[in-house]
């Protein structure tokens, strides 16, 4: 087997296991090609010849990995998610055993699972169409703010860096939303605006219950809410009721479609997967791009189907 693992040596906590996960991985045989990324090598460079490798192996964080399934795209490469991250939410969601040693027997077994994407679309201040990819979930407001105060800390207090930025930022901007939902258009108020491809995030709690990244569909939550103090209800009822099954997700506003588009009354930040973009936006446009990566899954992923 030829596999290509591409490492992202910035990711995280600079952990040594993805080379524990490589030396259960190759056998007698086999040929196994190791690429690292900085801020200078973009993912889609390490990944020009994907094709000519049995498995392609992404090893970083969330960014990492969106950006590299971005580049993956319906290219039919069987591909590999290694958590080597700080939060690793795409990893979790998929819900695979997280030991580098049966993560490495997952990849032997070649079991796949093809995944959607979402695609966010803007027109930059200088006109500039741009587009980039998201597995997780993009928002439009505070969430943004949050990654923004969280980023410096990351690598010092890892997921406890998000909680550190909420109080940093306890009274977020005010927006009124207009949201179109394939050609239905809702306006509402709040300070945050998500499109979800999947909606589990730390502590396992999931914010969008069915959510899931093989629907063909992206899920838009508003946050409808005016100040941080007010997120404690939504936080309680996910730490009480993970799933969402009894008591809901309260000051959640769900909608669900392929096609989203999202204004905002005044500019605001825009995370992608955690990764805040450049610049504040009035607006973008988020689709669906379905089944678009096959992805390595074992028997503890929901998304596992025997045979």
């Amino acid at each position: 087997m030829r596999s290509l693992i591409v490492h992202n040596i910035g990711s995280g906590f600079g952990s040594n296991a993805i080379f524990e996960f490589e030396r259960e991985l190759v056998g007698r045989g086999d040929e196994c090609v190791l690429r690292s990324l900085g801020r200078e090598v973009p993912a889609a460079n390490a990944l020009g010849d994907a094709e000519d490798f049995d498995l392609v192996v992404i090893s970083g964080g969330d960014g990492t990995v969106t950006n590299a399934l971005y580049a993956l795209r319906n290219r039919a490469v069987p591909t590999c998610v290694f958590p080597s991250g700080t939060a690793n939410l795409l990893f979790a969601n998929l819900g695979n055993a997280s030991e580098p040693a049966s993560i490495a027997a997952a990849c032997l077994a070649r079991q796949t699972c093809p995944i959607d994407l979402g695609e966010l679309r803007w027109v930059t201040e200088d006109g500039t169409a741009t587009s980039m990819g998201f597995g997780i979930m993009s928002g439009m407001g505070f969430d943004a703010q949050l990654m923004g105060s969280a980023a410096a800390g990351k690598r010092a207090l890892g997921e406890a860096a998000y909680f550190t930025a909420v109080l940093a930022n306890l009274k977020p901007t005010v927006s009124t939303f207009t949201i179109t939902v394939d050609d239905r258009v809702y306006m509402r108020d709040g300070i945050s605006c998500i499109v979800a491809n999947t909606a589990m995030v730390q502590g396992d709690i999931n914010l969008l219950p069915g959510c899931t990244m093989d629907d063909g569909l992206l899920d838009v939550m508003v946050l409808a809410t005016t100040d941080a103090v007010q997120l404690l209800l939504p936080i309680v009822a996910g730490i009480i009721d993970p799933m969402g099954s009894i008591l809901g997700r309260p000051r959640l506003e769900r909608f669900s479609g392929s096609r989203i588009k999202v204004e905002s009354s005044v500019p605001l930040p825009i995370q992608r997967d955690g990764d805040v973009i450049d610049g504040l936006m009035r607006g973008y446009e988020a689709h669906c791009l379905p089944a678009s990566n096959p992805i390595i899954v074992d028997e503890h992923s929901p998304y596992y189907r025997k045979g």
